[in-house]
């Protein structure tokens, strides 16, 4: 609520704020009065408790008229902001309006390259009246974003977790070994010891994927000799197509490259496990709405096929 209007052990009333607001706006105690049919003993009353509450006169009584003092100014308008809130709280009880509210959604690029624009759509049409305010980052970023409150719900790999944090799982990813057509000769399927005779493109360790990725090797005993480290997935799949090395990429989202022949998957022995993706948001902060949105993303996610409407 905008402003603080608590003044010593005394409590400001809406019937206050009300009576100042009409007083102002019509110039009479007797007039204000007359609008919310009241006496104008009362409205006398009303005026004295803010008075005392605020601890300064409202009123420059040295003047003829109700005129109010600087002091006065300043509060009648914070008392306007506070009517108009409870406004919008009376017509949303009678269903006359949707409150207005903020959404700031953080995701990775391949929920951007894919089912972002998707789910932007689903959430203006289930909220008309929604602020989004997108973000496009690497996951450990959006995580520590979301940990520290600046964001609310965010789409990354599913590879962090915290007491504090709720994870809706969305989908999971394939990802491929590719190359540029040429690069590697065999056609038989690699072991990591012949993948590893190449330069090996990864995203780092503050990719969502990168982490999932470099764990899951390590976990296998495969250490890399020549690796080079990106963060960035679009310039991931551009040092890719230029021949630099053998990377790993979401298989469907870039189906069109494999088709323009612009790369090539190379069957790779064993194949890399699939990467969960979900939609998480603060748990100690109880919001029916962002619990809302990680249900449409989980309905509307689709990691298949670049920028769908």
């Amino acid at each position: 609520m905008p402003g603080h209007l608590f003044f010593e052990c005394h409590m400001v009333t809406l019937k206050q704020l009300e009576a100042l607001n009409w007083i102002a706006e019509l110039g009479t105690f007797e007039r204000a009065a007359a609008k919310l049919n009241t006496t104008q003993s009362a409205i006398s009353k009303r005026v004295q408790e803010l008075e005392a509450s605020a601890r300064v006169p409202l009123f420059d009584r040295s003047q003829r008229g109700a005129r109010l003092t600087e002091r006065g100014e300043q509060i009648l308008a914070l008392g306007r902001q506070m009517l108009a809130l409870q406004d919008q709280i009376l017509e949303m009880k009678d269903g006359r309006q949707t409150p207005a509210r903020r959404l700031r959604l953080g995701a990775t690029e391949l929920s951007a390259l894919t089912w972002l624009p998707r789910l932007v759509s689903a959430i203006r049409g289930a909220h008309p009246a929604v602020t989004i305010e997108p973000e496009v980052d690497n996951s450990r970023s959006l995580y520590d974003r979301l940990i520290e409150g600046s964001i609310d719900l965010i789409v990354i790999p599913d590879v962090f977790s915290d007491p504090e944090v709720t994870s809706v799982r969305l989908a999971e990813v394939q990802n491929v070994w590719t190359a540029r057509p040429g690069l590697v000769r065999s056609r038989r399927p690699l072991g990591f010891d012949e993948l590893g005779d190449h330069t090996i493109l990864m995203q780092g360790r503050r990719s969502g994927s990168g982490l999932f990725f470099n764990k899951w090797l390590t976990a296998n005993g495969v250490a890399f000799k020549h690796a080079i480290s990106v963060d960035n997935l679009t310039a991931l799949v551009g040092l890719a197509v230029a021949g630099l090395g053998i990377s790993y990429l979401p298989q469907r989202c870039f189906r069109p490259l494999f088709e323009e022949r612009k790369l090539t998957i190379v069957p790779v022995k064993p194949a890399l496990p699939a990467v969960p993706y979900a939609a998480m948001y603060r748990n100690d902060r109880p919001s029916a709405f962002t619990a809302a949105v990680a249900e449409l993303a989980r309905k509307t996610c689709d990691f298949g096929r670049q920028l769908q409407g």
